[in-house]
């Protein structure tokens, strides 16, 4: 597989096509109902014309990146689950047995499971690509979560999977996770980004306590102070506190920018991997299209700080790229809204005086 530097990567980033998505908002205010009556499916369109640079985007292939890992932190007790749990989970997607296996035959998107960096032996399979930068991360409340070439490699593998899906004809990514402690470095992530305490950040993740809560904001605040990452230096903060996992979904959405392609943000993990890649690269923010808004109490804030408006609110919290799947299938119906519909003067029907 053909591997892309971070650097050629962000370099390759550039701005929407303003001509294609002038053109694109020249022809909603044209189509067979009242201006601005689609409300959100006519912004998603605008933008998409502008990512693809042309005036009637159409979405063809869509694809689902799923990648795990495991976190080091889990011995400071900040989740309500094993470790164990992560290898199990990948198995099961791989038997098509998760929650986003279901939403993904439903909105018939294909499903790729990635390695990121799980800390066990994961039995060879056909739908399983291996990228591991390392058996889980080292506990941050130690030290930092991995070393600098371990965080660039997983954001250059990310970045290779997106170049090579989209090569091979995807026109739309959603992003999915699964590691258990993974909200742990979220809520760093978030924390230090957005410059907001951990407590307002740190949610009950797969199901701890309120005392819990209160101990993994505590656990976050020590890894902070011991690590002192620089929240303008996203490779920075994703050495010092993140998780493979979220470096990898990082590269896929500077990967998807820098090849032109819209990448979905899916919950609180796919959002602090998106901090990480506005941080590094703020241009690839116009490629990310926000999903769904997570109960988790950072993800509003990381949607802000990046400044993206999440297209559904469905009081979801699971993961796996469960909100990223269903926001699909409105993304694809802005598209063919802004394709498909005909003008007024093509209806032949009168426009308002």
């Amino acid at each position: 597989m053909l591997k892309i530097s971070l650097e050629e990567t962000v370099a390759g980033i550039g701005p929407l096509d303003g001509e294609a998505m002038a053109a694109a908002g020249a022809r909603q205010d044209e189509l067979i109902k009242p201006k601005g009556s689609l409300g959100m499916l006519e912004d998603i369109s605008v933008r998409l014309a502008g990512i693809f640079s042309q005036n009637k985007p159409t979405i063809e292939n869509k694809i689902h990146i799923l990648a795990a890992g495991d976190h080091g932190v889990v011995v400071e007790g900040v989740s309500a689950y094993p470790q164990e749990v992560t290898p199990q989970m990948v198995m099961n997607f791989l038997a098509g047995g998760a929650a986003i296996n279901v939403l993904a035959r439903h909105v018939d998107v294909r499903v790729i499971v990635v390695d990121a960096g799980v800390n066990a032996e994961l039995p060879p399979h056909p739908d399983l690509i291996s990228m591991p930068a390392g058996r889980g991360t080292a506990n941050m409340a130690q030290g930092p979560a991995m070393s600098l070439e371990q965080a660039r490699l997983c954001i250059e593998n990310g970045i290779s999977i997106a170049a090579r899906e989209i090569e091979s004809g995807a026109d739309l990514i959603g992003t999915g996770d699964m590691g258990i402690g993974n909200t742990t470095a979220a809520s760093a992530i978030t924390s230090v980004i957005c410059d907001i305490d951990p407590l307002e950040v740190t949610g009950l993740g797969a199901g701890i306590a309120e005392d819990q809560r209160e101990h993994k904001a505590n656990v976050i605040r020590k890894a902070i102070d011991l690590n002192r990452p620089d929240p303008s230096d996203g490779l920075d903060v994703l050495t010092k506190l993140g998780g493979f996992e979220i470096g990898f979904l990082a590269g896929v959405m500077l990967g998807a920018a820098a090849a032109g392609r819209p990448v979905l943000i899916d919950g609180f993990i796919s959002g602090a991997a998106a901090l990480i890649a506005y941080t590094i690269c703020p241009a690839a923010k116009d490629y990310m299209i926000a999903s769904h808004l997570s109960v988790e109490r950072g993800h509003g804030h990381a949607l802000q700080h990046i400044g993206l408006k999440p297209i559904l609110d469905l009081g979801m919290r699971l993961g796996e790229g469960t909100g990223a799947a269903l926001a699909m299938l409105i993304v694809e119906a802005a598209a063919k809204c802004l394709a498909e519909m005909p003008t007024f003067a093509e209806a032949g029907v009168s426009d308002k005086e």
